[in-house]
């Protein structure tokens, strides 16, 4: 059996009913307001913090195995001058003597050299140390911030989740009833407006969704529900409120 035809009064009614259902679901985002994305934009500051803590911690180890391989380096050299101010003892010649001692000079070079370069690295590593201070102070702080706007979020969704997923089912059965180019039509005009309204009711001789005033002959045309009629100024789908009203009635 062929599906029965849908007249404009009906395909109006299901749309109407459609917006009525949607508009719920909008004012439970509304309650949930800008907490969604809060959450999501501390969760991603989060996770930026941590890896910036990881390279500051990655930073000074490396830092630290410098001043340790400096540390050996200094071992050496002074195990080195002990050596050669012993064969110092045992030199032959002015040349011996003078090899053996450029020998210490530069490895004393060595050493001062290691020192400063340890003095200097320390200076870096406690400024690094500071900053991953401030920044392990910063992600404590957000992770707080975190855990207030989760928790408040959390309630919202409690108090809400139940009406929430019935007015979906709701909403998804209803859309099975509007064939597709009305729907598309729907969504386009709904992404439109942050109020979600693509199908108001003409009130006091203006349009419900921009007030708008609707002129006397297209009031005519849409209490007649002969065709589908959109608002001239803002595209919304206009109802009469007759319609409505008899169809909350029935």
């Amino acid at each position: 059996m062929a599906k029965k035809e849908q007249t404009i009064a009906e395909k109006l009614t299901d749309l109407y009913e459609l917006q009525m259902i949607d508009s719920q679901l909008d004012e439970i985002e509304v309650l949930k307001g800008e907490l969604p994305v809060e959450v999501s934009d501390l969760e991603d500051e989060i996770v930026g913090i941590d890896t910036r803590i990881n390279k500051l911690q990655e930073t000074i180890k490396g830092l630290e195995t410098e001043i340790s391989n400096h540390n050996g380096n200094i071992k050496d050299a002074q195990a080195l001058i002990l050596k050669y101010n012993k064969q110092l003892d045992d030199v032959k010649n002015n040349r011996e003597y003078e090899a053996l001692t450029k020998e210490i000079e530069l490895q004393d070079l060595e050493i001062k050299l290691s020192e400063k370069r340890i003095n200097e690295t320390k200076h870096i590593i406690e400024s690094k140390k500071e900053l991953l201070a401030e920044t392990e102070a910063r992600k404590e702080k957000k992770g707080k911030d975190l855990e207030l706007k989760k928790d408040e979020l959390e309630k919202i969704i409690a108090k809400t989740e139940k009406d929430e997923a019935k007015l979906v089912k709701q909403t998804e059965k209803a859309r099975k009833k509007i064939e597709d180019r009305l729907l598309n039509a729907y969504d386009k005009v709904r992404k439109n407006y942050r109020n979600g309204l693509a199908v108001v009711t003409v009130e006091r001789d203006a349009c419900g969704g921009c007030f708008n005033q609707i002129p006397p002959q297209m009031q005519l045309e849409i209490a007649l529900c002969k065709k589908i009629i959109a608002c001239e100024h803002c595209g919304r789908v206009l109802v009469d409120s007759s319609l409505v009203h008899a169809n909350a009635e029935s």
